[in-house]
């Protein structure tokens, strides 16, 4: 039985409408695992409860609750810390007008998390995995939605094999940007989504992983591989000729929810396709709503998400300073018109397969491995020479501050010499683990 005339029919293309009058923003979020300095095991939930008490009582901050469970906190400044599925520490920025101002936000707050951490015994671990632990050794969080993915991704059998470690053990820093029409979307999005895996291959950071050396300089970018493959990967409905919302609405509506939120509480969804729910409903009476259609959207992990941001999320994140690195150099390309053009023109020719084989060979390879006719290594010297270009003017135009410049610096030297983060992890990780510890935390 379809929606009758009393069930309102859903807009899905709504969410991606751009406010009136918006302007171009910046949103920061970088992941840090908490890992306990006495026994190098992940902080158990208690634990956990304990830092953000701490922010709570030091820092002003208004604790968030999911259910019974408290699962972050909220700073006065307008960012978030949130616990993770896995136990990680999530610091999500507010909105900024410069990428100078974000950095600077979660830098100040992350070294204030740090240090309430070294009172309790926790360091914040930042890269793009905690190497010490495996997947059995995950401090899972016990709000309800981690017990209903788990039981999704293991009811997928191969397709789901590496959940617990993407839930668990990985970190990332991810940037988020903004559109200003539909147009302005879909030209951004196919940048963004072009560049990703040029970008990734700068910030390989997850040589290790369950304590030893994987061959790999991206276990992050592998485990990501068999999460659901669905939604994940490379967003190919951005690329095809001609392709808008409808397309981008289409991709993800094709998709079953894996949760819905019932009464308070988060719950299995029918695994039906959205676009299904849409027009049957879900089976109990009630037919989806646009804050469930937002919280499917949250249920995609494609190499670029859009919802009401475009948010990259295929890099592993780097190390402490430099966590701001990846944001300067997605603002430098997306928000300056003639970078952006240029960036555009010089990956034009990749398709979604091309791509889709550039992340495997970047995971293992980094700079080394090819995407498409191309060297990663070329493609991302002249997106980081562009992305210098782009912010550069707009430090000139009064939009963005010199501070950000620096931002770009370790990416150049990576470039030149070729001495990845994931080398250097790897370098600190043979020198052992309390050392691999010490060299790749937040200052406390």
């Amino acid at each position: 039985m379809g929606q009758t005339d009393t069930v309102p029919r859903l807009d899905l293309r709504r969410v991606f409408a751009a406010p009136p009058g918006r302007a171009e923003a910046v949103g920061l979020e970088v992941e840090v695992g908490l890992v306990c300095r006495n026994n190098l095991r992940n902080a158990s939930y208690p634990q956990a409860l304990a830092l953000l008490d701490g922010l709570v009582r030091g820092h002003g901050a208004i604790p968030v609750l999911d259910g019974a469970f408290t699962v972050g906190v909220a700073m006065p400044g307008g960012g978030t810390f949130t616990l993770e599925t896995g136990g990680a520490l999530e610091y999500s920025s507010a909105t900024f007008a410069t990428v100078a101002g974000a950095v600077a936000d979660v830098r100040d707050n992350l070294l204030a998390a740090a240090g309430i951490g070294a009172v309790h015994g926790i360091a914040l671990t930042t890269g793009g995995i905690v190497p010490f632990a495996a997947a059995d050794g995950i401090a899972w969080n016990p709000k309800p939605r981690v017990r209903v993915m788990r039981e999704y991704f293991r009811d997928l059998g191969p397709d789901g094999g590496h959940a617990d470690e993407v839930m668990g053990l990985i970190l990332s820093a991810q940037t988020t940007l903004d559109y200003v029409s539909e147009d302005d979307l879909m030209d951004k999005l196919r940048l963004l989504v072009r560049a990703a895996p040029v970008v990734a291959a700068l910030f390989v950071n997850s040589p290790v992983a369950a304590g030893a050396d994987t061959g790999a300089l991206s276990r992050r970018m592998q485990y990501w591989r068999r999460f659901d493959p669905r939604r994940c990967g490379v967003l190919g409905a951005a690329l095809d000729a001609g392709a808008g919302v409808d397309e981008l609405v289409e991709w993800a509506a094709r998709l079953p929810m894996i949760y819905r939120l019932v009464g308070g509480s988060h719950v299995a969804a029918p695994r039906i396709p959205f676009r299904q729910a849409v027009e049957e409903g879900f089976g109990d009476g009630t037919y989806p709503t646009e804050a469930d259609w937002e919280l499917h959207l949250s249920q995609v992990w494609p190499h670029v998400r859009v919802r009401r941001t475009l948010e990259t999320r295929l890099s592993d994140a780097p190390p402490w300073p430099w966590f701001g690195a990846g944001t300067a150099v997605w603002a430098g390309l997306a928000y300056d018109p003639r970078a952006r053009a240029a960036a555009g023109a010089l990956l034009c020719d990749l398709t979604a397969p091309a791509l889709d084989r550039a992340a495997d060979d970047v995971a293992v390879r980094g700079l080394r491995a090819s995407i498409g006719p191309y060297r990663a290594r070329d493609l991302a010297r002249e997106l980081l020479r562009l992305a210098r270009q782009g912010l550069t003017a707009r430090v000139a135009a009064g939009l963005e501050r010199p501070e950000a410049l620096p931002l770009l610096e370790p990416l150049e030297e990576i470039c030149d010499t070729m001495d990845t983060f994931a080398d250097r992890a790897l370098r600190a990780w043979r020198r052992g683990p309390s050392e691999f510890l010490r060299a790749f935390s937040v200052p406390a």
